[in-house]
């Protein structure tokens, strides 16, 4: 058995750990903040096993332009950091093709399809298993013109096997009226599910992982202790803490020591907003992705989150007024019914690899570091899945999964 160190405490790197801690290995998990302190806390919680088309469709430079300064549109920029994100931006529009389209959601297919039982593995015997609900995914047109125009992402998700019904918006207000004329049509998604809190949800599960002898370190990582071509721990600002095996999942921050362990990342910050309506008068039934604007309305324990928008700003700039702005205006639009105690406001960081695919597995040459990172908006819904696999990988088992579209090794640095 190996003492196996992992760096982040989101949902993957807890995943890796309590997966790696029930095969036996001595794990220790190093964040900065703690558990859940970053994305893992504050995505739309869904559980969506669907989500197959990435941002990058075919026509996104056409459109890209014109998102920019629709003051409704879910894509946003930090003007002044545009000359240091241009040329990940570069790398990013050129996967903006079908054929890369075809082949992520092939790809993603095989981590995400089986989620919801992914959690429930996962969270067995934790108590987070209270934490975990099933439910359609559901996609909320205004108009079937809309609808129709939308064919595209739908005839991908044709092709990978996901499970859907369409019905008049009409019909899905005998499900749940607080919708009754929002939609012309509605599109639930089979076999999904969501978690109603995500932040204590994962808070759960790492304190489970202490308890059944897991370690936790509270720590900012600086760099990678080597020892003969091999990654044997982290440098951090409470000292050396060494290993067997190093595994790499901190999300957008995971740049600096992906270089030292000779990665070049092309990643970014895909900054992410939610807003959450406490304490609400009524709830929606199921989680719904209005597809005008792109943003989730997922119901939570105590409370309405609405998730969703896009801004590349990088990871120091703090929260900008318009995201949110937008967020309230169409959420109050949308459901004017509901009243609430207050709105509470949130800005997250979305790890965005330029191709939209996650790195999980080994990191070639150096026998004993892995990486989990770069889930992008499904992070919660690949999370168990990715860390299953890594703790497979660590153990010298190989999943039943094609690992070669998640290759860490396709940013090693040239020699």
């Amino acid at each position: 058995m190996k003492h196996v160190l992992v760096a982040g405490a989101g949902i993957v790197g807890v995943s890796t750990a309590i997966w790696l801690q029930r095969a036996g290995h001595k794990v220790t998990v190093i964040d900065r903040a703690g558990p859940a302190s970053g994305t893992s806390f504050g995505n739309a919680g869904v559980l969506a096993a669907g989500a197959v088309v990435p941002v990058t469709v075919p026509g996104l430079l056409r459109k890209a332009p014109g998102m920019l300064i629709d003051r409704d549109a879910p894509l946003f920029l930090r003007w002044s950091y545009l000359p240091k994100l241009a040329p990940f931006l570069m790398r990013y529009l050129r996967f903006a093709t079908a054929d890369h389209v075809d082949h992520y959601a092939q790809a993603m297919a095989t981590i995400l399809h089986d989620s919801v039982d992914q959690h429930k593995a996962l969270a067995a015997g934790t108590g987070a298993e209270r934490f975990i609900t099933e439910s359609d995914y559901c996609f909320g047109y205004k108009t079937q013109a809309s609808f129709e125009a939308d064919a595209y992402g739908w005839s991908v998700r044709d092709k990978a096997g996901v499970a859907y019904e369409t019905m008049s918006g009409r019909d899905y207000s005998q499900i749940d009226p607080l919708y009754d004329g929002a939609f012309e049509t509605v599109v639930a998604c089979k076999n999904h599910g969501s978690i109603t809190d995500p932040g204590a949800y994962i808070k759960t599960l790492a304190d489970h992982f202490v308890a059944e002898g897991g370690m936790l370190e509270i720590a900012s990582i600086s760099d990678v202790l080597m020892e003969d071509g091999r990654a044997t721990g982290f440098l951090t600002d409470k000292g050396a803490i060494g290993g067997d095996v190093v595994v790499l999942a901190t999300g957008a921050w995971s740049k600096p020591i992906a270089k030292k362990l000779g990665l070049d990342l092309h990643l970014e910050s895909e900054r992410g907003y939610h807003i959450e309506l406490v304490d609400p008068s009524h709830t929606p039934v199921n989680p719904m992705m209005v597809a005008a604007s792109k943003f989730v309305i997922t119901p939570m324990q105590g409370r309405i989150r609405c998730a969703g928008v896009i801004e590349f700003g990088g990871l120091d700039a703090g929260p900008s007024k318009a995201p949110h702005d937008l967020l309230k205006r169409q959420f109050a639009e949308l459901l004017p019914g509901i009243s609430y105690e207050r709105i509470d406001e949130w800005l997250g960081h979305r790890p965005a690899p330029a191709d939209s695919l996650p790195l999980i597995g080994e990191i070639g040459g150096l026998e004993s570091a892995f990486a989990g990172v770069g889930h992008q908006h499904v992070g919660l819904t690949g999370g168990p899945k990715s860390g299953r696999i890594l703790a497979d990988c660590i153990g010298g088992r190989s999943p039943n999964v094609d690992l070669a579209p998640f290759s860490p090794n396709k940013y090693k640095k040239s020699l």
